[in-house]
């Protein structure tokens, strides 16, 4: 359990390396781990990608994958809770929720729906390649589609989306948009839907997708629509209602 917990410890908090604590006092290290155009914020997310993929072989994280197995089995092996079925649309929710309450993100919430929808086209196009080339047993040999883990590349995808877009506003956001990302894959594991390295890898999966949106959206964004057009998404609540307006200028 202390080789589990440290790994996702290191999962939630490595990322958040992405980002610096404080934004004025360390601006340069911020830039370089955090945007998405500079190569150094690829290289965490491109090693829990290959973290899971040699695990597909037998080899010693492959023995890992299997012990950890046991010890969750063992130590909870009665453990039913599928919250993180819904848990992984939590940072995305908190992203539209704060555009609700006021608060200033990179992008307008046209711009980030847009962002929303390219990540999630990415992660599941990555996601679904995988499992269909892999055909890995999930450990309740209910199916074999385990690797990677959807769930985990769709959560750590959406906390991604709320680091990049309120990281300015503060980083303490990014930081529970982790850690409901980290419990997300955790809860996978101990509901024995997936191995750690499916984990591990459904993360990297996610936070790629989301920087290769950031990087790939602007040059989308000025080939469809020029300059002078803008999407605008409103969301609104009246009446014990929510609503949106979507409007296009031309």
């Amino acid at each position: 359990m202390k080789i589990l917990l440290s790994l996702f410890l290191l999962l939630a908090f490595s990322a958040q390396a992405q980002q610096s604590d404080t934004l004025e006092r360390k601006p340069k290290i911020e830039h370089n781990l955090s945007n998405p155009r500079k190569i150094q914020s690829y290289i965490l997310p491109t090693a829990f990608i290959a973290y899971g993929l040699v695990s597909l072989g037998d080899n010693p994280i492959r023995n890992l994958d299997l012990s950890t197995k046991a010890e969750l089995t063992e130590d909870h092996p009665t453990f039913a809770a599928h919250v993180d079925d819904y848990m992984e649309f939590a940072p995305m929710l908190a992203m539209y929720g704060l555009d609700l309450a006021g608060v200033k993100g990179k992008n307008n919430v046209g711009d980030q729906t847009a962002m929303v929808l390219i990540t999630a086209g990415i992660t599941t196009g990555i996601v679904t390649a995988l499992k269909n080339q892999t055909h890995r047993l999930r450990p309740d040999g209910s199916s074999y589609n385990s690797f990677p883990s959807g769930h985990t590349a769709t959560v750590f995808a959406a906390a991604e989306l709320l680091n990049q877009e309120f990281k300015g506003y503060s980083p303490w956001i990014g930081y529970a948009g982790y850690t409901v990302a980290t419990a997300t894959g955790m809860l996978r594991m101990y509901n024995n839907k997936h191995w750690l390295s499916d984990v591990v890898a459904g993360a990297g999966i996610g936070i790629i997708s989301t920087k290769l949106t950031y990087l790939l959206y602007p040059q989308l964004k000025r080939l469809l629509g020029g300059k002078n057009h803008a999407l605008s998404f409103s969301p609104s609540y009246q009446q014990h209602q929510f609503g949106y307006q979507l409007s296009y200028k031309l």
